[in-house]
């Protein structure tokens, strides 16, 4: 019951705001008597309330656009100026509404030569809600499967840099959520369990930022699993030392190496 109140209130909070922006935009949005371009002064009156962060003003006369103009050449670029000023407010509300916008984009123009703007704004849209690595992971998954589409689709796009920036950001996020769960594990003594989900996440991300720690404790667990693995648990070490020049896991690591390479040594010997 709670759930359908909180709907159904949600759904009207929208509708209000539907209602008001359309009726503020008949007001507002009137173009001058004798106005050659009508569809080209709505769009720069858009675009100037936009560079402003005026997001309501803005919507109202790109709305215009979209929705009178449909014939227009600036309707696709209107378009995706509702979906920025959707994105620019920034609440949760907005922030669906601007998903939807370049959603719509790209069904309508998947050959516009915006789509790949429209594609990192969707990507971009999804990165804005992603949550600390301890909480759900729903909204990072969906920028790592926007941002990969996005950089696979147009790798000659402007964006480019920006777009495997924040995939690698994205992918370091559902990284650390999963590399939080083998620490847990760690620090309860479970070591198969750690060493799992370790194992599980250099397979899936081997470029995964925060490697070093994963490979430390990784390393740690083998070694405390009370297993005959010196030799695997000296790779993990290794491979921090060669990859890593900086990392809090460096000087223990030195120790580690060459505590197990003398172990090695005598379990050689004998």
């Amino acid at each position: 019951m709670h759930r359908l109140l909180t709907r159904g209130r949600f759904a009207l909070v929208v509708l209000a705001v539907t209602l008001a922006a359309c009726s503020s935009a008949g007001k507002r949005g009137l173009v001058p008597a004798g106005t050659s371009e009508p569809d080209k002064f709505l769009f720069d009156k858009g675009t100037d309330a936009l560079n402003k962060k005026k997001w309501l003003t803005a919507r109202e006369f790109f709305k215009q656009v979209v929705e009178t103009y449909t014939q227009s050449a600036y309707r696709p670029d209107a378009k995706l100026g509702v979906g920025d000023t959707y994105l620019g407010e920034g609440t949760s509300e907005s922030i669906v509404l601007a998903i939807n916008e370049f959603r719509e984009f790209l069904a309508f123009y998947p050959t516009n030569r915006r789509a790949d703007y429209a594609q990192y704004k969707l990507a971009l849209a999804h990165f804005r809600q992603m949550r600390n690595p301890q909480r759900d992971q729903t909204e990072t998954r969906e920028a790592v499967k926007e941002f990969q589409t996005f950089v696979d689709r147009y790798p000659n796009s402007s964006l480019i840099a920006e777009g495997r920036a924040k995939l690698r950001e994205a992918k370091d996020r559902l990284d650390e959520s999963d590399y939080m769960v083998g620490y847990f594990y760690y620090r309860i003594r479970w070591y198969p369990g750690a060493i799992e989900r370790f194992k599980d996440v250099l397979k899936q991300d081997p470029a995964f930022s925060g490697r070093d720690a994963l490979y430390f404790y990784l390393a740690e667990s083998l070694i405390k699993s009370n297993t005959k693995v010196e030799a695997e648990a000296l790779t993990y070490y290794e491979r921090l030392l060669n990859e890593f020049e900086k990392s809090e896991y460096l000087e223990e690591t030195r120790k580690r190496v060459t505590e197990l390479k003398a172990t090695l040594a005598a379990q050689a010997k004998n």
